[in-house]
């Protein structure tokens, strides 16, 4: 069986901790391909392994091209920056590259937007990319799992979008009504 191809990408300093998470946590079934800043390049090359990493700068990488075969793309978090360039079709680093492949390619993208409050110009953006098919998931607490550590909620968030990707995970506690 052929592994599934699923690219991490995270822009933006804030936040990038959840992209390396993710990492840590996509099954060993997955052929993972994380593209990052220069810093967070050398946080993964020390602590992971099993990981192909891109360093953003690189748009020949072989994530950039749809003969390569991703199958879904993660970016977490998202930049308003990255997400007005993926909207307006701006390709100017391996994030926003890889994006507008997975784009033409009709495979899923999920955008994980991590600035708040949101302006009228973002909303916009997201709504242009929302109605391409392209999924946003900000990282959004749900309460009904009562997650007691920042480890829990991550684990929370990374969850959702582990479901969005098919992946199967128990990292929270779902939804359910107490029956008495």
């Amino acid at each position: 069986m052929k592994k599934r191809k699923i690219v991490v990408a995270s822009s933006g300093a804030s936040g990038v901790n959840l992209g390396l998470k993710i990492i840590q946590l996509l099954p060993e079934s997955v052929e993972k391909h994380f593209i990052m800043t220069e810093n967070s390049e050398k946080v993964l090359v020390h602590e992971m392994s099993n990981v192909t990493a891109h360093n953003n700068k690189n748009i020949a990488a072989s994530v950039a091209s749809g003969s390569f075969g991703v199958d879904a793309m993660i970016i977490a978090p998202c930049s308003m920056n990255t997400l007005a360039k993926i909207a307006c079709g701006i390709s100017d680093n391996l994030i926003t590259r890889c994006a507008a492949v997975v784009i033409k390619e009709q495979k899923k993208l999920i955008l994980a937007p991590r600035e708040m409050p949101f302006s009228a110009i973002n909303l916009e953006n997201m709504h242009k990319l929302a109605s391409l098919g392209i999924i946003i998931a900000p990282p959004v607490m749900a309460y009904y799992s009562k997650q007691q550590t920042l480890d829990e909620m991550e684990n929370f968030l990374i969850g959702k979008w582990f479901d969005l990707l098919n992946i199967e995970n128990s990292l929270y506690k779902r939804w359910q009504i107490e029956e008495s």
